[in-house]
């Protein structure tokens, strides 16, 4: 019975320890001076000119704990005015990406993303979407709000299951 006591109290101080150590992920740990443990940085090696592009993908990663790019697999930069999407194909794991309400025009650096699934670019200034036909993974694409868009046959999306498109384009 006292042996049953005594495991039960070691696998619980291990379980205790192990819920300690995952809480304090972003600290250096020391055992009689010598550094056992350092975190890895967060993902820092990016560049976009548009600031608003690069403060939303900064925040990203932040709230992520992202260290390499292609764990940034959802972005959220809504409402954002963000103008050019130059430099984000290097997050080559985004599968979710939402860029509704922003002054967006060209799609070529989206081009580069071959592993995303769904993709928000309501509400922006899109004009020719012919960037996207080659997304492999691509099955829902909102482009609705786009009044200046030249309308895609929706043969040259043929994996998308839900295709949202201007009311021009009806």
């Amino acid at each position: 019975m006292l042996q049953g006591i005594s495991y039960l109290a070691t696998i619980t101080a291990l379980i205790s320890a192990l819920f300690l150590v995952s809480a304090c992920e972003s600290y250096d740990f020391t055992v009689n001076d010598k550094l056992v443990y350092t975190p890895k940085p967060l993902f820092s090696d990016f560049d976009t000119p548009d600031a608003a592009l690069y403060e939303c993908i900064k925040q990203g990663i932040i709230d992520a704990k992202i260290t390499s790019a292609s764990q940034l697999t959802s972005l959220n930069c809504s409402h954002a005015g963000i103008e050019s999407l130059q430099g984000l194909s290097v997050f080559n794991g985004l599968s979710h990406l939402k860029l509704s309400s922003n002054k967006i025009r060209n799609l070529a650096e989206v081009a580069g993303i071959s592993t995303l699934e769904e993709l928000y670019l309501d509400d922006n200034v899109v004009v020719d979407p012919v960037p996207l036909y080659q997304l492999p993974a691509l099955r829902l694409l909102d482009l609705t709000h786009n009044t200046t868009l030249q309308c895609p046959e929706s043969s040259e999306f043929p994996v998308i299951e839900s295709l949202q498109l201007p009311k021009h384009c009806g």
